[in-house]
C-alpha cells in the first residue's frame, strides 16, 4: 500500500461514516501532518506509543564488526540509532486472524 492508497482509504472511510466533509487533498495533508510528526518525534528520540496499533521506538544498536564485501577487510561500525515498530498484542491479532481466513480459503 502506497501513501496515495492510504490517503484514498481514510478518505472513503471519512466519507462513509461523517459524510463528504473532508476532501482527498486535506485528508492527504492530515496524512503527511501525522508521519511528520512520528519522525519529528523519533528524530528527538521519542518514543511514540499507539494503542491498539503499536510503538515505535528508537533502540540503540552496538558498535559492530563487519566485513567489506569487496575486500573481505573487517570494518568497525559504529554504534547508532534505529527506529523499530513493535506491533500490539490486538494488531498481532488481527494480521494472523486474516492470515488464518486466507490459508483457510485456498
Amino acid at each position: 500500500m502506497t501513501k496515495a492508497d492510504l490517503v484514498e482509504k481514510v478518505t472513503a472511510t471519512i466519507a462513509r461514516t461523517a459524510g463528504p466533509m473532508i476532501s482527498k487533498k486535506d485528508c492527504a495533508r492530515v496524512v503527511d501532518a501525522f508521519l511528520e510528526a512520528v519522525k519529528s518525534a523519533l528524530a528527538e528520540q521519542h518514543n511514540i506509543e499507539i494503542r491498539g496499533f503499536g510503538t515505535f521506538k528508537i533502540r540503540k544498536r552496538k558498535t559492530r564488526m563487519a566485513r567489506n564485501p569487496r575486500t573481505g577487510e573487517p570494518v568497525e561500525v559504529a554504534a547508532r540509532p534505529v527506529p523499530v515498530f513493535k506491533p500490539s498484542k490486538e494488531l498481532k491479532a488481527m494480521v494472523a486472524d486474516t492470515a488464518e481466513k486466507v490459508t483457510s480459503d485456498s
